[in-house]
């Protein structure tokens, strides 16, 4: 008897698992691209702040500026929200596959039963490793961005006020 599981047939066993998994796969990978993108943007940020000029139209600037780091924010959201269903309908799918084994092998072993809970287990954990960094990022990054715009409107107001006071 020859042992013929891998990892790779733990998420590629038929289309809709692989279907899944690629799904996910690539959620991940965009996650982890604006992950790094914005871990970017943000280091340039610190070595160079925005800066607000007077005569400026203020409200117009600090949104101008705000734009870039709330960029792909949203495909962070949406992975985080998103990805733990596709998981668990990957789970559902695994364990259909294993009542679909039990009924045509008539049989409950494990060997008929651990395919199929083995995929869904593997679903399960890559919606998961999709999920939780994009919304750990995703929340990260949208505080860091609303402290960026309450400062820049602080800094707005201020101008407004040493203006009148002129």
């Amino acid at each position: 008897m020859t042992n013929t599981f891998s990892l790779l047939t733990l998420f590629t066993g038929d289309m809709m698992t692989l279907f899944i998994s690629l799904v996910l796969v690539f959620g991940s990978i965009m996650s982890w691209a604006i992950i790094i993108e914005k871990i970017r943007l943000w280091h340039s940020h610190k070595k160079d702040p925005a800066r607000v000029k007077n005569g400026d139209n203020l409200s117009l600037i600090a949104d101008k500026l705000i734009r870039p780091f709330d960029r792909n924010l949203w495909f962070l959201s949406m992975v985080s929200y998103v990805a733990p269903f596709i998981g668990l309908f990957g789970t559902i799918w695994g364990v259909m596959d294993s009542f679909a084994s039990i009924g045509v092998n008539q049989s409950v072993s494990i060997g008929v039963i651990a395919p199929g809970l083995a995929t869904a287990l593997g679903t399960t954990a890559l919606g998961l490793i999709a999920a939780v960094p994009a919304a750990i990022a995703y929340q990260y990054f949208s505080k860091k961005s609303d402290d960026l715009y309450e400062t820049l409107i602080e800094t707005c107001k201020e101008m407004k006020d040493s203006k009148s006071k002129k």
